[in-house]
């Protein structure tokens, strides 16, 4: 079955250098200190959990987040449908990106990525993002999109982070 193509250019573009013409985020937090934080907080982000720990909810063809899956995420009444680009499973790096499809209110790319600092006893959180409006009305209130944008990107830190709800 052929899937529709997402809704940008720039696949897999979180992974290097982010695309002109796009608002950018990138965000960084520390969540936890261990092994097994690491190993929690990336079991959080492969299964969903630090977007249900959001407050999203999240309807997706597995419980992990696999290259080249949909899953579509709600915000209230907004449906937000992504595809998962690119998976990230090394021994202190792991995560996923997705990409918009039809229907999201957005157009660009997101990746989250967890990883181990074993020198540094560190495990990080970085979330990096392209967008630029998808409809007219995410541009006419784009300012009011940015700042819900940040509020989900906290919730995300939030969700993933040790002391908050890993464990």
């Amino acid at each position: 079955m052929d899937q529709e193509p997402l809704t940008y250019s720039e696949i897999g573009a979180t992974g290097g250098l982010l695309p002109v013409g796009y608002h950018h985020v990138r965000e960084r937090a520390v969540v936890g200190t261990t092994r097994a934080d690491f190993e929690a907080a990336a079991n959080a982000v492969m299964t969903w959990g630090m977007h249900r720990g959001a407050g999203l909810t999240v309807k997706a063809a597995g419980d992990t987040a696999r290259t080249g899956e949909d899953a579509t995420f709600g915000f209230g009444p907004i449906l937000v449908p992504v595809r998962v680009v690119y998976v990230v499973d090394e021994p202190n790096r792991a995560g996923f990106a997705y990409g918009t499809r039809r229907g999201h209110p957005e157009c660009g790319e997101e990746s989250f990525i967890v990883h181990f600092d074993e020198l540094g006893n560190q495990v990080r959180l970085e979330i990096t993002a392209f967008s630029k409006p998808g409809t007219w009305w995410v541009r006419l209130g784009a300012p009011i999109g940015r700042l819900v944008q940040g509020w989900v990107t906290r919730r995300y830190i939030r969700a993933v982070s040790v002391k908050d709800s890993v464990r």
